[in-house]
């Protein structure tokens, strides 16, 4: 099967564009797409919310996902290698128009598919570095990092059902019956239990 993938940030923003490259690069190479993904959605979201996701799943060895460029697959490299990863794994083919890339199982794709996760490992670590600086310098300006320490006085959620839920109990209803009456998760209101001693 050979989709075409087209992704736009806005709805301002047209996908005609990149189906006019889309078709051009088809007739000029004697394809026909079988299906469309279309979207509006920015590239910073996870794939997984995305149709994009949807198409990952379904796709497999000898699939071919054409789009207009990498950055309609995600809006930085780490997105874009994990999207190129997948496809790898699972023997699909990704093909950009404008930028020229082939991702397939020769090894030019190999070689283009190592040297990406070796930038996704090094942009990785770069950000996981900036982000322990910053934290060490917030720290050393005496900025208290995590969430605050609760206290006994704070308010909570669940204090407006204190007197339904102590009923409840005294019925000898179950957490996970009253967690749902008060519509929290059971972890919420055993934490919430907890902090009053019940």
């Amino acid at each position: 099967m050979i989709y075409g993938y087209i992704r736009v940030s806005t709805d301002t923003q047209t996908v005609e564009n990149q189906r006019h490259h889309i078709l051009n690069f088809c007739r000029a190479n004697e394809m026909e797409v079988d299906g469309w993904i279309e979207e509006t959605i920015s590239g910073t979201c996870s794939v997984d919310k995305r149709k994009l996701g949807r198409l990952l799943r379904k796709v497999g060895a000898g699939d071919l996902i054409i789009c207009s460029e990498l950055s309609r697959l995600g809006r930085n490299l780490f997105m874009i290698m994990s999207v190129l990863s997948l496809c790898m794994d699972k023997g699909c083919r990704v093909w950009t128009v404008r930028d020229g890339y082939r991702l397939g199982d020769d090894i030019q794709s190999k070689v283009l598919a190592f040297a990406f996760g070796l930038s996704a490992e090094i942009e990785r670590q770069l950000i996981s570095d900036r982000t322990r600086q910053a934290l060490s310098r917030l720290k050393a300006q005496g900025v208290q990092l995590g969430r605050p320490c609760g206290s006994r006085n704070q308010k909570y959620r669940l204090d407006a059902h204190e007197k339904q839920i102590i009923r409840l109990l005294n019925q000898g209803k179950s957490k996970r019956e009253i967690a749902r009456r008060c519509n929290v998760s059971p972890k919420t209101l055993y934490m919430w239990l907890k902090r009053r001693d019940f």
